[in-house]
């Protein structure tokens, strides 16, 4: 049997054992679903996965999904700042892509607008090509 740490770990460690958790579910989580998911490997208060997932999204390694209350792990490190989301409504599929033609249309709104953005999360909500197919049948 496996004994889990009850010992403090560092930031980076505790950092690295969340991005990975969220690879490895592959789909949105809330804080409290990668505890149960890292509950073999450690005991995590709340506030430790939240402090440690506002340090990863800071750093481009993980997503809040705002419609969903949840994170992904970020798929798509080339992309600078703002990523766009695709979620599927029937089976949760999210799809992580850049579109830098309308992100830079909506900055140059809130130029001209005198807004200042401090952040920009782009979701689609819809179905995905799997799910219109599995019905078209």
């Amino acid at each position: 049997m496996v004994r889990k740490s009850t010992k403090r770990r560092p930031a980076p460690e505790q950092d690295k054992m969340i991005v990975e958790a969220l690879r490895g579910v592959g789909r949105p989580v809330s804080a409290y679903e990668l505890i149960e998911e890292l509950r073999d490997k450690a005991s995590l208060a709340p506030q430790t996965v939240y402090r440690s997932l506002d340090r990863l999204i800071a750093e481009g390694q993980a997503h809040r999904l705002e419609s969903l209350n949840a994170f992904v792990a970020c798929r798509h490190p080339s992309h600078e700042g703002t990523a766009v989301f695709a979620i599927c409504n029937d089976c949760g599929t999210v799809t992580e892509f850049d579109e830098p033609a309308a992100i830079e249309r909506l900055a140059a709104w809130a130029r001209k607008a005198k807004f200042a953005v401090t952040q920009m999360t782009l979701e689609l909500r819809g179905r995905c090509r799997a799910c219109m197919a599995r019905e078209a049948r």
